[in-house]
């Protein structure tokens, strides 16, 4: 037995050796190419593939619904970032092809949403992880990645495009441990502040950053990580993630490690600017566009407040305009009132009177 299994690692081995130069050589780094930055928001499943399956929903669902809102809250507050989906709607997308998407587009960061599950035979517990990638140090760790893995099994020619991996065989998953992630420091990072969060300002259960062997992290050329938001077995965890509040919570979470990630990007290319709010308003330096915006105004003060000032909620970034001698808070900007729509109902859940307004050349419209 054990000199079979020595054979079948041996197997492995080389098979991994020899697949990890092909995908060296393939998906040369492309990171850090595109001149705007790039997120690529990959929903999982979708389609034929339900997911993991709760009590009254599904993980599909549930993910998508989390990430469009995710994706509405970058481009609705970063002009300067392009958003990309893997999936924008309930369709069927090989685990092969998110991959080949986020290279296509040289994107800067790779987020992948999901729902953890548990055999129902079992207690399921609760909480929220972060995944990077690599080798399994557990065997729960192992089990969430063929769960997640298990889609390719929707493909007809999976042995063959995937060079015979197995998402069931723990066999397949020696290659993870040979596959040093470039990227491996940037995912963590970028991984910590989601999980804390997740924990710190949506409340939910810490499960940590851990380590696993996803297809989907495997081929992309940038730094990435996969988010189990939360236990669709769990009946606490799945009417939290079923509800608007808590879909606009998560994503705002996920969107505020997002903006920490991204000024730090900033700050090493040098594109970072010092301050953070932007005064509007009357005394705004002369917008050329005649074109409209809208804002979600949330706070009024008599007063500037620091970026951390306990006001402001964790919020951010936000802007302000002097009205008279009242400095007002605003959150968000887009040039259609239906693209603010989403994140109002987010603003709604901190600060229950906001309400959306209106400029024009950087002056509010009465």
């Amino acid at each position: 037995m054990i000199l079979v299994m020595n054979q079948l690692s041996t197997k492995y081995l080389f098979r991994t050796i020899g697949l990890w130069f092909i995908l060296s050589v393939l998906i040369m780094p492309v990171f850090g190419q595109n001149n705007k930055f790039t997120v690529v928001i990959d929903p999982g499943h979708g389609g034929r593939d339900p997911g993991a399956l709760g009590a009254t929903s599904k993980e599909k669902d549930i993910v998508l619904a989390v990430g469009k809102k995710l994706g509405n809250l970058i481009s609705a507050n970063n002009p300067d970032v392009k958003v990309v989906y893997t999936r924008s709607s309930d369709v069927f997308v090989e685990l092969g092809n998110r991959a080949t998407i986020a290279n296509k587009a040289k994107a800067d960061l790779f987020i992948s949403l999901h729902c953890n599950a548990l055999d129902k035979r079992r207690a399921s517990p609760s909480g929220v992880e972060t995944y990077v990638l690599g080798l399994h140090r557990s065997k729960d760790n192992l089990n969430v990645a063929k769960a997640e893995n298990a889609v390719i099994l929707y493909e007809s020619d999976y042995s063959t495009r995937y060079q015979g991996f197995n998402p069931n065989e723990p066999e397949s998953y020696i290659m993870f441990e040979f596959m040093a992630d470039q990227y491996l420091n940037q995912s963590v990072n970028f991984a910590t502040s989601v999980q804390n969060r997740l924990v710190n300002n949506s409340k939910r259960v810490n499960r940590n950053v851990r380590q696993a062997g996803f297809l989907v992290l495997r081929d992309v050329a940038m730094p990435s990580v996969l988010v189990e938001l939360g236990y669709i077995t769990n009946s606490a965890d799945e009417r939290y993630m079923k509800s608007e509040s808590g879909q606009n919570s998560l994503a705002n979470s996920v969107y505020l490690a997002f903006k920490d990630y991204k000024k730090e990007y900033d700050k090493k290319n040098h594109l970072y600017a010092s301050n953070t709010q932007r005064q509007t308003g009357d005394s705004a330096a002369g917008e050329s566009s005649g074109s409209s915006e809208f804002r979600i105004q949330f706070l009024t003060s008599s007063r500037v407040l620091k970026d951390n000032a306990p006001q402001l909620k964790g919020l951010g970034p936000v802007d302000y305009y002097l009205d008279g001698t009242t400095y007002k808070y605003t959150y968000g900007s887009s040039p259609d009132i239906s693209g603010i729509n989403e994140s109002l109902k987010m603003i709604q859940t901190k600060f229950k009177d906001a309400f959306i307004v209106e400029f024009k050349n950087g002056k509010r419209i009465r």
